[in-house]
């Protein structure tokens, strides 16, 4: 068994960028022991100070797109840089089992074995949307840690896209060509909520479904309004296996935070990013203390066969299930 580390440990192993250290932070964070939440919390607050200095990439897309492949290609092409990358890669938890495969640095093989790139597969563990419930502690720590750039994979279930949006500098919508399909499948909001469309997979001899997809994706997002940032989304094409396209794409992300940096909207995202934490924060403890309540927990089983049995509007039993807990 690992030996316990104190406070100090934690701390100055993450401001070393010891990766072993680095990632027992992680753990730390992602426990639900009690004492585990409040030194994570004591060696967040420690390192915050050293928080903020990267740049955050969220990165989704559709089934099939090969964001893993296109993550694997990208970070190589950073590293080559010299840039520190952490990527954060969400695992689905299975709702039965409640395990995780966790098959992220085995997707990525060449980029695990690059010195300065850190990956880091995180069971979603039931989070909303797919999303890891600990995913900004982790990106706090990384940044600590002296990582540049962090990158979170979505895994791509509905909310998740949503959820990312919220924690990141800048969002890619990995697509495929042969848009006819693919485009209706799109949600509108995920479309608005993109800051740059790569279009991946172009090493294929496809290049008239390329050139078909870019332009109705372009055509897509002429259909927004256009937003008060000043940015307006690209669309990109791109190969994994031959690196086309990897750079222009590093490029409009450099580009993006050039102009939200000098037009204030950088630091205003991340200001509202971390309001949204905050409140994200209160509704979970909230949520947590009600099911951890003594009487909430006592009556739970039998209102919760009422209604599934239809003997109680859902309603009133939420009612009363609340009357027991703000009770005592």
């Amino acid at each position: 068994m690992l030996k316990r580390l104190t406070t100090k440990e934690y701390i100055d192993g993450i401001l070393a960028a010891n990766r072993m250290i680095l990632s027992r932070a992680i753990t730390l964070t992602e426990s639900n022991l009690p004492a585990d939440k409040i030194l994570a919390r004591e060696v967040l607050n420690a390192v915050l100070p050293k928080t903020g200095n990267s740049i955050r990439i969220g990165i989704t897309g559709v089934p099939g797109v090969g964001k893993s492949t296109f993550i694997e290609a990208f970070g190589q092409f950073l590293t080559k840089q010299g840039k520190k990358v952490a990527v954060l890669a969400i695992d689905p938890s299975s709702q039965i089992s409640k395990g995780s495969i966790l098959g992220d640095k085995t997707r990525m093989e060449k980029l695990v074995n690059e010195p300065l790139a850190y990956i880091r597969p995180s069971p979603t563990s039931g989070g909303l949307g797919g999303v890891a419930n600990k995913t900004r502690e982790a990106m706090l720590l990384c940044e600590a840690a002296g990582f540049e750039v962090i990158i979170i994979e979505t895994v791509g279930v509905g909310q998740s896209e949503t959820l990312v949006h919220g924690m990141v500098d800048f969002f890619l919508l990995l697509m495929l060509a042969g848009a006819g399909d693919e485009l209706q499948g799109i949600k509108k909001g995920i479309m608005e909520m993109a800051d740059l469309i790569a279009i991946t997979k172009t090493d294929s001899g496809n290049e008239l479904q390329v050139d078909l997809a870019k332009v109705a994706y372009q055509s897509a997002l002429h259909l927004f309004p256009p937003n008060q940032t000043g940015w307006y989304p690209e669309v990109l094409t791109c190969s994994a296996l031959t690196e086309k396209g990897i750079n222009e794409i590093w490029q409009s992300i450099e580009k993006h935070r050039l102009l939200f940096t000098e037009n204030g909207f950088f630091q205003q995202k991340r200001s509202e990013q971390n309001l949204a934490w905050m409140y994200d924060f209160i509704k979970q403890s909230l949520e947590e203390k009600f099911y951890q309540h003594p009487s909430v927990s006592l009556h739970l089983k039998n209102i919760q066969q009422e209604v599934s049995e239809g003997k109680k509007l859902p309603i009133n039993a939420a009612i009363e299930m609340l009357n027991l807990f703000y009770q005592t």
